[in-house]
């Protein structure tokens, strides 16, 4: 048994007792905490998101995201190196938000449609926010500028293209050929929902190689109809019942999202309480101070770290900060994800042998593009006017100490980075590709 799965329950058990005893120590300012955590669920998360819940579950169900799927999936090999059907994956992902990215790639894993590496590429880039919760609730309901979510959609979704092409060299392409098994031969997305309520039911046909094969001479646009309407057969609900269903889907959606606020608000006072949370508090507001920017986003990128709603709503409260550098807190946040989705994601990898680490390092590096391309995309995008919401990223006053060649020298430096991951990729490769000629050249 592997060293960390020994001792992780015991030391599960230590840290749920140490915030159990902290939580009793102090059960005013917990109790006011978790009423925090439900104000903001009742007042911003509920009526923000659970429409939008209830619709989205609604286009799936009459196959739309089967049909965007479809359009995705000459695009998914050369451009990530993942099967085709990954389309179908990063469609869904996008359209219900983590961590249903990483259930539906454990399911074309346990179906042995991927490999290993190609399931690692897929979750690491597939895991992302859903633009309901981007829109809704962070632009309209913390910012209250609906504005800004052309900023934060673009920085954050073009964010996810650059970590699935920078993804497309993990793995040597010797590692591709060892297959989880034998790989159905399929031509387009697989079919997939067949009658049930949410997106996580992702089903392959065992016909879908007969049924898709007469389609294949037709136009992608005509493939990616012929899909939707396979996925609105085989889903078969009437109207009255997917909307029941899709609303009742939509209310425990909803509920586990409220449950997670609360929860994390309350652990977080605890922390608070026990002091631990000022130390790193303190280590946060130096380094973002030691960057030229605004210390007082401690509080979102903290929170952000737990949870990505106390992050983003601490954006959207931050004093003392320019309006893009809070805006690029809220996407870096969005972009990491909170431990809540890595614990998500984490267990739900556990059940394959697709490694965390990847995905860890994915989403570290997801959030620190965001942030970087929110400010870059500032001025294209917002745009010149009176407002101060609208001025150019170089005529607003930041934080003492900033200037625009600490902005330049952060592009710069990341610049650098990504193409010394790109140098090692290939280095990588190439050597895996020399030593494997050798060893077949020492074989014969």
């Amino acid at each position: 048994m592997p060293l960390y799965r020994r001792y992780s329950l015991p030391l599960l058990i230590l840290m749920l007792l140490f915030l159990f005893i902290l939580m009793a120590a102090h059960p005013q300012s917990s109790l006011n905490a978790g009423l925090r955590g439900l104000a903001i669920w009742w007042d911003v998360l509920f009526p923000s998101l659970f429409p939008f819940f209830v619709i989205s579950e609604l286009l799936l169900g009459f196959g739309i995201v089967h049909f965007i799927g479809a359009l995705l999936d000459p695009l998914m090999q050369p451009l990530f190196r993942v099967p085709g059907c990954g389309g179908f994956v990063a469609a869904v992902s996008c359209a219900s938000g983590y961590p249903i990215g990483a259930k539906l790639t454990a399911k074309l894993w346990e179906q042995k449609w991927i490999t290993r590496i190609e399931g690692e590429r897929l979750v690491a880039f597939t895991t992302s926010s859903d633009p309901i919760f981007l829109i809704g609730a962070v632009s309209v309901g913390f910012f209250h500028q609906p504005e800004i979510a052309a900023v934060l959609g673009a920085a954050h979704y073009g964010g996810v293209l650059i970590i699935g092409l920078l993804m497309r060299f993990h793995g040597s392409r010797s590692g591709n050929a060892v297959t989880h098994g034998k790989r159905p031969q399929s031509a387009t997305t697989p079919a997939g929902h067949t009658g049930q309520p949410t997106p996580t039911s992702l089903t392959v046909a065992p016909n879908a190689k007969s049924d898709t094969s007469s389609v294949q001479q037709r136009g992608r646009l005509r493939q990616a109809i012929y899909a939707m309407h396979t996925a609105r057969l085989e889903d078969g609900r009437p109207f009255g019942e997917l909307l029941r269903q899709a609303i009742a889907s939509s209310l425990r959606l909803i509920i586990v999202v409220g449950g997670l606020v609360v929860f994390f608000c309350v652990i977080l006072e605890a922390l608070t309480n026990s002091g631990l949370m000022s130390g790193l508090r303190l280590l946060t507001a130096s380094l973002l101070s030691a960057c030229g920017l605004p210390p007082t986003l401690t509080d979102s990128i903290v929170g952000g770290i737990f949870e990505v709603t106390l992050g983003a709503q601490a954006a959207g409260e931050a004093t003392g900060a320019a309006l893009p550098f809070k805006v690029a807190a809220a996407a870096f946040v969005l972009s990491w994800g909170g431990l809540s989705v890595h614990a998500q994601v984490a267990s739900i990898l556990n059940t394959t042998n697709l490694r965390y680490l990847p995905f860890l390092l994915a989403r570290a590096a997801h959030g620190i593009i965001s942030a970087l391309l929110a400010l870059v995309l500032w001025r294209p995008l917002m745009g010149q006017g009176s407002s101060p919401v609208f001025s150019p990223i170089h005529d607003i006053t930041w934080s003492p100490g900033f200037s625009s060649t600490v902005l330049w020298q952060s592009l710069l430096f990341l610049t650098c980075l990504l193409i010394a991951m790109l140098c090692l990729s290939w280095l990588s490769a190439g050597t895996s590709r020399l030593f494997a000629r050798l060893r077949r050249a020492s074989r014969q």
